[in-house]
């Protein structure tokens, strides 16, 4: 069973820049601002946390790359990904609650390409994945570790200065893992967004989706955060309710 609860960077890639403006765009929100002289990002490290009352918990960290150039501009990415969590659910077949431990490594290699009002990434590499369970749960086929093939890909745009839309994916061939989040906002105050959010995940054994609303882009200090909240309903547990944090700073 795999509880795929990931936020960043799936939600949390681009601080970008219009190759032939002066004006860019502020981290995944898009939401125009004035360029700062020593702003020429290279790494921008992404952190984020799902928690839902259908027993499961998992944190992401990750750190995307520009090897060539900076962040703010067309180019090469290389994005590397850790994701760790814990869950729990009724065996039907053992009779009892299984609960199982999740680490995941990911390496991908992409391109991102970046307008005035959007920005668009790429990504394929390779994940290696361990999924352990409390009990041997012979209802349950994604245990033990694995290596797969893995692509992801982003989009935000900003369809008027004061609204804006994000769909995050991925996919591996490891237990056909996928993840695909969507978010639409509408600018409160300059660059912080609310509006709703729509998840789908699953794989070889799990699937669930979640509901809710999210307030994006507002800073503490160097980070900008999104804090989303919902309903979450998965084939096992059925319904129940999550809450998630996401930050990113860069460098």
């Amino acid at each position: 069973m795999s509880h795929r609860l990931r936020t960043a960077p799936f939600l949390l890639t681009a601080l970008v820049l219009a190759p032939t403006s002066a004006r860019a765009a502020d981290w995944y929100t898009g939401a125009a601002q004035p360029e700062v002289a020593g702003d020429d990002w290279i790494v921008a490290v992404d952190a984020g946390a799902t928690v839902t009352t259908n027993s499961s918990a998992f944190g992401t960290v990750t750190a995307t790359i520009a090897p060539v150039g900076t962040l703010l501009e067309d180019g090469l990415r290389v994005r590397l990904q850790g994701v760790a969590g814990t869950y729990s659910y009724p065996g039907a077949a053992v009779r009892q609650t299984v609960t199982g431990v999740q680490q995941e490594g990911t390496v991908l290699l992409g391109y991102e390409w970046i307008w005035q009002q959007a920005a668009l990434a790429g990504y394929i590499g390779m994940n290696v994945r361990s999924n352990e369970l409390s009990i041997l749960d012979p209802g349950n086929p994604v245990v033990g570790t694995g290596l797969g093939v893995k692509v992801a890909a982003d989009l935000y745009v900003n369809p008027t200065e004061n609204t804006l839309f994000s769909a995050n994916a991925s996919y591996s061939t490891l237990f056909n893992a996928y993840y695909a989040r969507f978010r639409t906002g509408v600018a409160v105050v300059p660059g912080v967004f609310i509006g709703p959010e729509a998840t789908l995940l699953g794989d070889a054994f799990f699937n669930g989706w979640r509901a809710g609303g999210h307030i994006t882009g507002f800073a503490i200090g160097p980070m900008k955060f999104s804090l989303g909240a919902g309903y979450a309903f998965d084939r096992i547990r059925k319904g129940g309710y999550y809450t998630s944090v996401d930050g990113r700073i860069a460098f």
